[in-house]
């Protein structure tokens, strides 16, 4: 793979930040992010991407495979499908803000 080839891989990597309450949580008390990311991404792959796309240092990647839902439309039965998270957990010092609001 070319070095043009990885960095446009690495840019499809994170699909973006996971909003919930634990992980604004977790953002308060440990300093990590948490991304919604492609099922085939590994870690070294999200450290590389967060890396590129935030300029910041990350100490720690922590990646959760998240089971689909089954969901009921009256007589019928689905499936949300499979997806990946990752915490990241940035270096001491780092600070990675979304909203830009201070």
């Amino acid at each position: 793979m070319t070095r043009a080839a990885h960095e446009k891989r690495l840019m499809t990597i994170i699909l973006g930040p996971h909003v919930s309450e634990k992980s604004t949580a977790v953002a308060d008390q440990n300093n990590q992010v948490v991304f919604k990311v492609r099922p085939d991404a590994t870690k070294v792959e999200i450290r590389k991407a967060v890396e590129l796309l935030f300029e910041v240092k990350v100490g720690n990647v922590t990646v959760v495979n998240v089971s689909g839902k089954v969901r009921l439309r009256g007589a019928n039965r689905g499936r949300k499908s499979d997806w990946k998270k990752a915490y990241v957990k940035l270096a001491p010092g780092q600070n990675l803000d979304f909203m830009g609001v201070e």
